[in-house]
């Protein structure tokens, strides 16, 4: 049996007038779809760490604060179909976060070195997130949950 790789995916949200999530799509790469920060836990980290990691390390925003892990998911890699284990998370944002920006991957994973388009996107959202990473945003506030 295969052990599930260990992730985590943050929700951060802004709250400017109304709730706002950060999202990010890959420069040049439309076919990897809008996402949230999310990616795996290093060796001795703890979940808490490894989100507000992967939120500087993906978008570059530094100054989120955890609020509460929301739910963890079972569910297999959308492409290697290898087991996975995310824990998602509340996060808030400093009220003063840009509204959009580019950031350059940093650091020695997989995705250094690509430009993500980063930008606050208000809730609910009118359209599903890659790979339903947007299937827990209800557990926040019922009314956050995803309109079809």
């Amino acid at each position: 049996m295969t052990l599930p790789r260990i992730r985590v995916a943050g929700y951060v949200l802004r709250r400017r007038g109304t709730p706002e999530l950060l999202v990010f799509d890959h420069v040049g790469m439309a076919a990897a779809g809008t996402q949230v920060p999310a990616g795996g836990v290093l060796p001795g980290e703890s979940l808490a760490a490894a989100v507000l990691r992967e939120v500087v390390e993906e978008t570059g925003l530094d100054g989120a604060t955890v609020r509460q892990p929301l739910t963890v998911e079972d569910k297999p890699h959308p492409e290697t179909q290898q087991p996975r284990r995310t824990t998602y998370f509340h996060l808030q944002a400093p009220a003063t976060a840009p509204d959009a920006w580019t950031h350059r991957v940093r650091g020695g994973g997989g995705d250094a070195g690509l430009v993500f388009a980063c930008r606050f996107q208000p809730l609910p959202l009118t359209h599903p997130l890659a790979d339903d990473q947007d299937a827990w945003l209800g557990h926040i506030d019922p009314r956050y949950a995803t309109r079809p």
